[in-house]
């Protein structure tokens, strides 16, 4: 079973989607995304199989949530550097988002 310390050894963050693009190369539908986590973060990249719920344009803008401090991992020739946080729902992957606007890079506690 994890621990409290293992979950608080995660930086999660709110960030604001910028720009998004369809991940050719990936194996299954997927966009690349890049995240605005703000000042002290900067913005990072990730790889998110969420098609299926969300259109390019939805996302645009869209706050979510993502684990910031996991290592870089290699899909196809693309790095992702941050893991966006969803539910895996019947229609498919629906992103965690903050209920109101916050400021950018606000963690979560």
């Amino acid at each position: 079973m994890a621990t409290i310390n293992d979950f608080m050894e995660l930086d999660i963050r709110v960030g604001e989607i910028i720009q998004v693009e369809i991940f050719e190369k990936a194996r299954k539908p997927a966009y690349q995304l890049w995240v605005d986590f703000g000042d002290e973060i900067g913005t990072k990249k990730s790889s998110a199989q969420i098609t299926q719920c969300y259109t390019k344009e939805e996302l645009m803008g869209k706050q979510v949530l993502g684990v910031v401090n996991f290592p870089p991992r290699k899909i196809a020739d693309f790095t992702s550097e941050v893991l966006v946080l969803g539910v895996y729902a019947q229609q498919g992957v629906i992103l965690i988002q903050p209920e109101q606007l916050v400021k950018k890079g606000d963690k979560l506690g």
